[in-house]
């Protein structure tokens, strides 16, 4: 049985206490713990709103506050006491206050519920974490940037199924990756307007019989907007789904990146190298040199996929409006924050101290018939439906495939005979360097574009090409 000298807020309901058992399977404390500064905040504004509005005198509020900022200092210094019997970081707070000031202190949860303290606490909280994260992933661009500023220029293989396709700028491919993670840091700004939502007021499903004002609260917590309906207020998790959808598509565009580099650190690549404070080594093989970072990165992004999904199927058969179910948001959510953040912050150091081997890029350009389309194309400016070119380039590459020729290496005469319309100057088009220098669409790999697109980047990301 629970410890007799511990009162829940509903003691007065039960006739028996709460079987320790309970206590330990409904406690949130050990992990909702993190919340403590938020809690403490929005029970600051909510003392100030009930001090407006004249439902507490003004020295109540006062005393509750100043006290309230005692606690935070003794939780911030390791001097709080945590007990598991208070069940969760609400009831923790408000034990304590009332500790410090009696009755003064139980007057604080007036006009208001766990449900809709709750709900707030963990919008302030995911709030916080967003700005971190888009700062973090500013950084993972700026890393990204810089590595494309000091390759500018050097050409690799760009692949379709993982099969040399076309020659493209290493810059570009690099480029490519600060697409995706400008996606992301849209997703999450246009999140914000999901998450600052003020739910307090909504108290436990129905609203409140005290004259609150929420816009009040809500300007206190720079919330801009206050909920409209308040069974919506308690049992909205939305924002926390929707953070974790766009998390795992941080994750997906880090894993993608990652293999990438894993592959192009092995030996049969060897394109790139990871640097040793990135890596892992063997402990029966000293040889080895493993990329533990961008591997765990990879691994975790189905841990990170899972918690969305486990929040979907919590949420999916509730009924209106709050339940216990909902405790199981928070779990998922601070793992994903703290695995995210690690994740984009530990990437951006990998590029920031990634060596490229440009000899290895090189020796991968030869081969594979990368100017292939190129010759399709400068057939079909002699005139040549591209169909027909294109069919015309497979019977050529066949026929040097045959030979053990790249296409350059093939005489006019050879060429000829699968496309008659070539003339010398094909060869001016076969070269990877011409290749990249033609393809000047927008957004295309051509030199002028992809200095153009990272002098774009470099500007929103604020640096200075020069660093």
């Amino acid at each position: 049985m629970s410890d007799q000298g511990t009162q829940k807020p509903w003691q007065g309901r039960f006739a028996a206490p709460t079987d320790t058992r309970v206590e330990e399977f409904t406690s949130s404390l050990h992990f909702d713990r993190r919340l403590y500064r938020y809690d403490i905040i929005g029970s600051m504004a909510h003392a100030r709103m009930l001090a407006r509005q004249g439902i507490l005198a003004a020295e109540e509020a006062e005393t509750i506050i100043r006290s309230l900022k005692a606690i935070e200092q003794e939780i911030d210094t390791g001097g709080f006491v945590f007990d598991p019997a208070a069940e969760d970081i609400h009831m923790a707070i408000e034990q304590r206050l009332i500790a410090l000031v009696g009755e003064v202190g139980r007057k604080l949860h007036t006009a208001r519920s766990r449900n809709d303290q709750v709900a707030l606490d963990v919008r302030l909280y995911l709030r916080d974490q967003v700005q971190e994260l888009n700062s973090a992933l500013t950084e993972l661009r700026r890393s990204g940037a810089r590595l494309a500023r000091r390759h500018l220029g050097l050409i690799m293989p760009g692949y379709t199924h993982l099969q040399r396709a076309q020659p493209i700028l290493f810059s570009h491919h690099l480029l490519a990756y600060d697409e995706m993670f400008r996606r992301d840091q849209a997703r999450l700004e246009d999140a914000l307007a999901r998450i600052n939502v003020l739910p307090l007021g909504a108290a436990a499903l129905a609203g409140t019989t005290f004259p609150i004002d929420p816009a009040y609260t809500a300007e206190l917590l720079d919330f801009p907007a206050v909920t409209r309906n308040s069974l919506d207020a308690v049992s909205d998790r939305d924002f926390v789904v929707e953070f974790l959808a766009s998390a795992a598509l941080i994750m997906v565009h880090l894993s993608r990146l990652a293999e990438e580099l894993i592959l192009w650190s092995s030996a049969e690549f060897a394109f790139i190298d990871i640097a040793d404070a990135y890596c892992t080594g063997s402990s029966i093989m000293p040889q080895k040199k493993n990329p533990d970072v961008p591997e765990l990165i990879r691994g975790k992004s189905g841990r990170v996929f899972g918690h969305l999904m486990g929040l979907l199927t919590t949420l999916k058969g509730l009924p209106l409006a709050y339940n216990r179910d909902l405790q199981e948001d928070k779990e998922p959510l601070f793992d994903t924050v703290d695995t995210v953040q690690a994740s984009v912050r530990l990437m951006a150091g990998v590029l920031a101290h990634l060596s490229v081997c440009p000899e290895r890029l090189a020796a991968a350009l030869t081969g594979g018939f990368l100017t292939a389309t190129d010759m399709a194309d400068y057939l079909v400016t002699r005139g040549v439906p591209f169909r027909t070119a294109h069919a015309q380039v497979g019977q050529t590459v066949r026929f040097a495939e045959s030979q053990g020729k790249d296409l350059a290496d093939l005489t006019l005469a050879e060429i000829k005979q699968f496309a008659p319309q070539a003339e010398a100057d094909l060869f001016e088009w076969l070269t990877v360097e011409q290749a990249v220098a033609r393809r000047r669409s927008p957004g295309g790999t051509a030199p002028e574009r992809v200095s153009e697109m990272l002098a774009k980047v470099e500007q929103e990301l604020g640096l200075d090409p020069a660093d």
